[in-house]
């Protein structure tokens, strides 16, 4: 594949200072660009001035000049414009206005962090000391962006951008309503949703494991009950466990970890998700809001509401 990661996202707010500092208590670092960065990944989002809260950009890693060759082709084919010179390609989703932006990079190796030691029936693995969640003190820092999800009144043309131009590769579907899809060995980095209005549903961001997903939220949630939306669970799609927070914008942020990994497509058979394992596998079950955002019918409209 020469799409190898999800680069960065941009996201536009109406209260960008506000939005700012949710995502610095969320664990991203502040840099002095305006971009918050990760641990492995780098400068993987941006939040600009924007009159509703929206995606706005989406950046995808590549390997070489000839994989923006052969998108480029593609996407005319499929009557989208493009431009492109020796090492970027940008083209705009036309239904939702998200700009697309591949950039040839090096790929990012993550380094290998011991797998946390969790004792079972019959399996010690920790042996005269007391479990590494209960014992870590420092803040959870996600280590990456993992993807995002795009709501799109036009289901179709949206997937066939993503797909058939810019060469996603499809994990699993939800009925004819979404469509999860890969850029990298991850089972998704994006999620494309049938919606009556164009909008930016939530972006996830990777922790090492489950106890940093408790550990995050727990620490979102201390004097901030209104971030809650959804968790602790885990998904069927892709497999991580998850929980779900709310910015000041209104976009869902969830922390994940244990996410399936697809290193061949050959060895990958999609599945199309019926009912409730197209949202979870186990955990509560979703709120309303999560399924349809309380700010939906001011998006609509074209005005905010929190």
């Amino acid at each position: 594949m020469g799409l190898h990661r999800l680069g960065s996202v941009t996201i536009g707010v109406p209260n960008v200072a506000e939005t700012a500092a949710y995502y610095a208590d969320f664990g991203l670092t502040t840099r002095a660009d305006g971009w918050f960065a990760t641990r492995d990944g780098g400068d993987q989002l941006r939040l600009v001035a924007a009159p509703t809260r929206r995606l706005v950009e989406l950046r995808v890693g590549v390997d070489d000049p000839d994989d923006l060759g052969r998108v480029a082709a593609n996407l005319r084919r499929l009557g989208v414009p493009v431009e492109a010179d020796a090492r970027t390609l940008t083209a705009y989703e036309q239904t939702t206005g998200v700009r697309a932006v591949l950039q040839v990079e090096p790929r990012v190796a993550q380094p290998e962090v011991p797998p946390t030691p969790y004792n079972g029936p019959g399996r010690i693995e920790r042996a005269g000391t007391r479990a590494p969640g209960i014992l870590r003190a420092d803040p959870v820092r996600p280590r990456k962006l993992g993807h995002a999800v795009l709501g799109t009144t036009d289901f179709a043309a949206t997937t066939a951008f993503f797909r058939d131009g810019l060469g996603f590769r499809t994990s699993d579907l939800i009925g004819d309503v979404g469509i999860f899809l890969r850029c990298s060995t991850d089972h998704h980095n994006l999620l494309v949703l049938a919606a009556p209005v164009a909008f930016l549903h939530h972006t996830s961001w990777q922790v090492d494991d489950v106890d940093d997903v408790g550990r995050g939220a727990s620490a979102m949630l201390d004097g901030h009950p209104e971030r809650h939306v959804w968790g602790l669970g885990r998904h069927h799609a892709g497999s991580n466990f998850f929980w779900y927070l709310k910015d000041p914008a209104g976009n869902f942020a969830e922390y994940y970890s244990d996410m399936d990994a697809v290193p061949d497509d050959q060895l990958w058979t999609p599945e199309t998700l019926e009912g409730a394992k197209g949202l979870f596998n186990w955990g509560p079950p979703p709120p309303p809001s999560f399924l349809h955002p309380d700010d939906l019918a001011a998006l609509m409209t074209g005005a905010h509401s929190r």
